[in-house]
């Protein structure tokens, strides 16, 4: 199986661009080339229809932010809807069960082909804390994602600014894929998965930095007469945190955003844990950069890739879906109550995570193991065999 990575350098003098854009779309390997440079992709090709009307009636605003506040609520988790069929936990850990009751049947699907790992990191690798730059992993944590990366590429993919998802991680021998899959950077040293010493690098929002160094700056003013409000600029995408704000004034907050909002209609406004984050209307998000990622280590149409992802975010459902619809690896949604998901499994916090880690390493040094001895038993076979 030939590897390689998947990246390009744009140049409109040289049509490029067109290529490029095949490539991301299709995901075709042919079209592939040197990596370690920045891609930009015509905005045309990447723009879709952006789902919130906000127009600058008054009238409207409100109206959009009395929905946002209605989604706040229901995405704090999201919970499973009430029906017949699935108002039960006990039914919802018959449909989803834990990765760690279940890991045998895990590893059994698994045999014969390459597991590659995708991690979020809030929620997954550390808690969820009230104060998002306090969101550290711990070193037991971090020793295993390390060993994790031994055996299996290992790549994390979050809502964070890349450069900040690094400073909590600190392992260069990762991929990284920040905002949402919209800033990815490759190993820079020490992973056996990539080629040549330059990293995949792939960007393809970069024509909106400027505009959502606008709209943090915006947001920042426009939001500090809300107590426990917190902007955060992750690069490519802003996030607005609610997690410490009093339920009464998320209208208020709502309305703020809106307000924002109105003179940006290339934006989007989509929801996960107790935030609010505002990201370009590209047709980009964490199951782009999961196929994006798998294309990058030369898994784009192969039998023999087992993709795993585990997250506990509604942004991660992308990613889970992207899964189902290959008919390869699986999801991993991390929660403690039950949610609707395209996940396959369930692991209800970080300690459970690191220990379905732990046990996925241990398994495959074993794997090695047996395998070692069964080739050394081989030769010895050989050996004493007449001449």
């Amino acid at each position: 199986m030939s590897k390689q990575n998947m990246v390009n350098i744009a140049d409109s003098k040289s049509g490029i661009n067109m290529d490029i854009t095949m490539a991301i779309s299709g995901f075709s390997p042919a079209a592939a080339a040197p990596p370690g440079t920045y891609i930009t992709i015509p905005k045309k090709k990447l723009l879709q229809i952006n789902n919130l009307d906000i127009s600058s009636s008054t009238t409207t605003t409100a109206r959009a932010a009395n929905t946002w506040v209605d989604s706040m609520r229901a995405s704090s988790p999201t919970r499973i809807k009430s029906s017949p069929f699935s108002d039960d936990q006990n039914s919802w850990m018959v449909r989803h069960p834990s990765a760690l009751n279940v890991f045998d049947e895990i590893t059994s699907a698994s045999k014969g082909k390459q597991i590659v790992m995708f991690l979020d990191y809030d929620g997954t690798l550390s808690p969820i804390v009230d104060d998002p730059d306090r969101a550290f992993m711990s070193d037991a944590m971090r020793a295993t994602v390390r060993k994790l990366a031994r055996y299996f590429p290992t790549a994390i993919v979050s809502g964070r600014c890349r450069d900040k998802v690094y400073s909590f991680v600190r392992l260069a021998e990762l991929y990284y894929a920040g905002s949402h899959g919209m800033d990815i950077k490759g190993p820079s040293k020490g992973s056996k998965y990539t080629k040549g010493s330059q990293a995949v690098l792939f960007q393809p929002a970069s024509e909106f930095l400027p505009m959502i160094d606008e709209v943090y700056k915006a947001l920042l003013e426009v939001t500090k007469s809300t107590p426990g409000s917190r902007v955060e600029n992750n690069k490519f995408c802003v996030s607005v945190h609610f997690r410490c704000v009093d339920e009464k004034r998320w209208n208020e907050l709502a309305r703020q955003v809106g307000s924002v909002l109105e003179g940006y209609p290339d934006l989007r406004l989509t929801q996960g844990r107790k935030v609010l984050e505002i990201r370009p209307t590209i047709k980009w998000d964490k199951g782009k950069a999961l196929e994006f990622l798998l294309e990058s280590l030369g898994y784009a149409n192969c039998t023999d890739v087992f993709p795993v992802y585990i997250g506990d975010d509604r942004t991660d459902e992308d990613a889970f879906k992207v899964l189902r619809e290959r008919g390869q690896g699986f999801g991993i949604l991390v929660s403690k109550a039950p949610k609707e998901t395209n996940a396959s499994y369930s692991l209800q916090e970080p300690s459970e995570v690191m220990a379905f880690l732990r046990r996925l390493v241990s398994w495959k040094r074993m794997s090695l193991r047996r395998q070692f001895r069964m080739r050394r038993r081989v030769e010895e076979i050989k050996m004493s065999l007449p001449h």
